[in-house]
Parts: C-alpha cells; structure tokens; sequence
C-alpha cells in the first residue's frame, strides 16, 4: 500500500499538517464534460490530479511546502447545458467557492495560493482581480497547465479538447478509462459563420453541440502514451521550478526596481 503524500492535503492528517509550515497552497480546478466518444467526463480532473500531484512531488524533494488541494470537479460549461451530465458551475458561483478557500487559507496563515486550471471554459483572472483586492496579503495567482508547454514540441496535430494531446495524457495516466481509438470520432469542428470571429479578433461562447461533431476538437488518432509521458515530465518540471520560485519570494519585494 502507498504511503501517504505529505504534499497531497487529502491524503494526510492533522498531526502530519500540524508539524508543517505550508509555503504554497495548489487549488485544482477541472471540469466534468463529455470528451468525445473515447474518454471519460472527468479527464479533466484526472489529467488535474496527476500534474499537480506530480509537479509538487518534485518541489517538495526540493524543500518546498506545498500542500495541493482537492480538485474541485465542476467548471464553467454554460455551452454545454444540453449535453446530459456535463455540470456547469457559472463563474459567480465560482467566485464564492474560491473567496471561501481564499479566506480559510488566509486565517491559517498560508499566504501564497496557484489555482492550477485544467478546463479551458475556466478563467480565473477576473476572479483574482477581484478576490485580491479583499485578500490584499495574499499572492494570488492561477496558471492554465495546457498554456504551460508548447504542445507542438511533443505532438503532431494537438487539438483543444479531447484531442491528442488529451488523449496521450490519459492513456498514460489512466489507460483503462480510455476506449479503443477506433471508436473516437475524429474531433472535427464547424467554423462560425461570423468572420470575425473565424479570424479570432472577436469571441463568442461556443455552442458546443452546433460547433463539433462528436464533443471533441482535434484528432485523437496519433495519440501515444509515450507522448503524454514526455508532456507530463516538462509540465511537471516547469511547474515545480515555478512553485519553488514562489515559495522562496518575499511578497513585500516582487518588483524590480531600476536600481536592482
């Protein structure tokens, strides 16, 4: 049996918490959403779980204190209310959820939070800019991992959702929760009419059903296990030296200044 994490919150206890003077907090947040015909509603939360687990093992033999949070499993999927059991939570609810844990990490002390964001209908930053004004002690910050790496560095055609990239990540991580490739659908979209927003200089929620063909974006089909190792390694790595850094910083001393 595996010996509990000291840097996975869940899984230790109050005597280990107790003996420990947390640096940085990690808050994970997924989603639960079709993800083509291949993989699992929660790969968000999985892929989540396995980064930040795995980066924060790096920082913690580093000597960094860090405790990740549980992933909370529900994100914002207001184009996908007529997909059954894709579970949307609106960014105010959001918003109340994340002030919640902001104030408890607060009151105990812990004075530097990353939400680790791992749905791309999740975007904190309105959220911080809000919350930081409240928690004007705290640092305050949220990292997208899929914006972390550049995927063409690993992969051949990376998509945005349930694509190779994911799908590389899960037959890694969880190869038993993905289905044969050859029942995925080929992840293909449908542009919007609006030539604007086809260019990308304007933004629309998309229609998730109207713009996809089997709830996926990107093609599945060249997706390794190799490959979501490889993705897993530099994310963790990079993510880690990036906890480390944070946890070393004096939060009265983040600017430079001309006479540095």
């Amino acid at each position: 049996m595996n010996k509990p994490r000291p840097y996975i919150i869940g899984e230790t206890n109050w005597k280990q918490i107790s003996s420990v003077n947390y640096e940085v907090a990690v808050l994970p947040w997924g989603a639960t959403e079709a993800h083509n015909y291949h993989l699992p509603y929660e790969t968000d939360n999985i892929q989540l779980d396995c980064i930040a687990a795995e980066s924060a093992r790096i920082a913690w033999e580093e000597g960094t204190k860090i405790g990740v949070l549980p992933c909370v499993p529900f994100g914002v999927n207001t184009g996908q209310l007529d997909i059954p059991f894709c579970i949307n939570m609106n960014p105010t609810t959001q918003t109340a959820v994340l002030a919640d844990v902001i104030e408890s990490l607060y009151g105990q002390g812990i004075s530097k939070l990353v939400v680790l964001n791992g749905h791309g209908g999740n975007n904190f930053r309105q959220q911080l800019r809000e919350l930081q004004a409240r928690f004007s002690e705290m640092f305050l910050c949220t990292v997208d991992w899929f914006g972390v790496v550049d995927p063409n560095e690993i992969f051949d055609d990376p998509g945005d959702h349930a694509d190779e990239v994911e799908t590389s990540l899960m037959l890694q991580i969880a190869p038993d929760l993905v289905d044969d490739l050859g029942v995925a659908g080929d992840g293909s979209t449908n542009q919007s009419r609006i030539k604007a927003i086809r260019e990308g200089w304007a933004w629309a929620q998309r229609d998730w059903l109207k713009a996809t063909n089997d709830t996926g974006s990107g093609d599945p089909a060249k997706a390794t296990a190799s490959k979501g190792k490889e993705l897993i390694d530099a994310l963790s790595k990079k993510l880690a030296s990036f906890y480390v850094e944070l946890a070393q910083s004096d939060l009265s001393n983040l600017y430079e200044t001309r006479n540095d």
